[in-house]
């Protein structure tokens, strides 16, 4: 699995406009498989992603989205996650 940490910067007109589109495609991915849990942080400062994939599909759905891109968004890592209790069962 891999974890994608992201911070939210500044307030940003443009990320708000993308949040909606961009929820709708991880509904998607989830309902694939490809992402096992999202949501932002109670305080709103960021997010953190759990998708099911290769580290360069993760990578590659990251920089699909263009909400990643907009202003006040900022991706703070993408890293390789060990799920020790819990998860999709294999």
């Amino acid at each position: 699995m891999i974890a994608v940490e992201v911070a939210y910067t500044t307030p940003s007109p443009e990320r708000d406009r993308l949040r909606p589109a961009h929820r709708e495609r991880l509904n998607g991915l989830h309902a694939e498989g490809k992402v096992f849990a999202s949501g932002p942080w109670p305080d709103d400062t960021g997010a953190l992603l759990i998708f099911n994939t290769e580290a360069d599909e993760a990578q590659r759905l990251v920089d699909e989205d263009p909400y990643f891109q907009a202003d006040g968004v900022r991706v703070v890592s993408v890293r390789e996650w060990n799920v020790v209790v819990g998860g999709p069962q294999e």
